[in-house]
This record gives C-alpha cells, structure tokens and sequence, in this order.
C-alpha cells in the first residue's frame, strides 16, 4: 500500500493509541481536533506527529481515521464532507448514548435497523467507509499479543480497495481480517462493542479480545 499519510480525526485515547501505531509502522500521521490541549502530553512522546484541526487532518490524510465519540460523529463528518472525496475513512466509532449502562450492557442511540456507519456513509456518500478498531479496547489496537496467536478484526464497507487499504494496515497492527461484507454489516459489527465491553463492566475483566476459527 503507497498511501502513508494518515489523518486522525480525533484526540481521546482511541486517536492517540492509533496515532502512535501509524508512527511506529513509518506512516506520516496529523492528529486533528478542536481540543489540541488534550495532545501537549502525548505530543512530547510522539514528536513525529503533526497537528492540526479537523480540516487540516482530513486534507492531510490519503486515509482518514474517525476516532470521535459517536454521539459527535455526524457533526464531525459533516463538517469535513468535501475533504474526504474517495478517500479510504476508518470508521472506529461506537454509536454509545450517554444513558448510563443496563447490568453491564452499553446502551446505543442506534437500532438494528440502521447502523451508525450507514449514517455517516449516507452523509458523505463520496468516502469509502470502513468499519474497523470498534470491538477491542484501546490497549489493544496496535500489534497485540494473546496467547492463542493473532484476535480478529471485522470489518465491512461498500469499497472493495478501501478494505484493501485497512486489511493491509491490520496485518501491520497484528490483527486477522474478517470482512464481514457491506456497510450494512455495521448493524452486527458495531454492537460487537456492547459484548466486549460486558465482562469489564460486570469483572473488571478487560483483557480479551474476539477471534474467528474457520474450517
């Protein structure tokens, strides 16, 4: 894959632990946020990395990453659309409401109905969007290490060279790839989250993640 610049879309501890993983895989990464305060601390151990505002990442990206809170995703895409004109966008959000969890279960804004990738692909229909990163915590993204060989990652969009682009940066990060088909998959993929999130929030159990054994 020639495409090494990457723009993140975001600075909460999803952004920041996927920027330094591009950073250590040789990619060139702007982090873009309306709170760069948030990024003085990290900045100082990842000094490679650029800087920006939203607009500044999404034009600096061959591929985008969102990494926002869901409940802001939609405002945040809308406020980018024209930069992200056939670009490859990683989709890591969670449609997760600020209702507060049901006996450890996360509770969405979304319905089974419609994902919220489908939104933000409905939004911008000129970016390819990848569902990807959103059923794994964070200390997990990049390049981790369980002792059963490599978890898997799912993912789903419509661009088929779109999934190429995040399959290859999976492999990178240590991950196995499942493509899960279209964006409309999201509606599965995305409360893969709600699960992973269970044994955490009833144990304090936060150390897995999902594989998939095929025969």
């Amino acid at each position: 894959m020639s495409k090494k610049k990457i723009g993140i879309i975001g600075s909460g501890q999803v952004a920041q632990i996927l920027a330094a993983g591009f950073l250590k895989h040789g990619y060139e990464v702007m982090v873009g946020s309306n709170h760069l305060e948030k990024l003085t601390d990290w900045k100082q151990n990842n000094i490679k990395a650029q800087l920006g505002s939203f607009e500044e990442a999404a034009r600096f990206g061959q591929i985008v990453v969102l990494a926002v809170k869901g409940i802001v995703a939609e405002k945040v895409i809308n406020s980018i659309s024209l930069l992200l004109t056939d670009k490859t966008v990683i989709d890591t959000t969670n449609p997760i409401a600020e209702a507060p969890p049901s006996n450890g279960v996360l509770r969405y804004f979304t319905t089974l109905e419609e994902a919220l990738m489908e939104r933000l692909q409905k939004a911008v229909p000129h970016a390819n969007f990848v569902k990807a990163f959103n059923s794994v915590g964070n200390s997990y993204m990049v390049n981790p290490v369980f002792p059963g060989g490599k978890p898997t990652m799912f993912i789903c969009g419509n661009d088929a060279n779109a999934k190429k682009d995040v399959t290859y940066i999976l492999e990178q990060f240590g991950w196995e790839t499942a493509d899960y088909g279209f964006v409309e998959s999201a509606r599965a993929i995305e409360p893969l989250c709600m699960l992973w999130c269970i044994p955490g929030m009833i144990h304090k159990e936060w150390q897995h993640a999902f594989g998939l054994f095929k025969i």
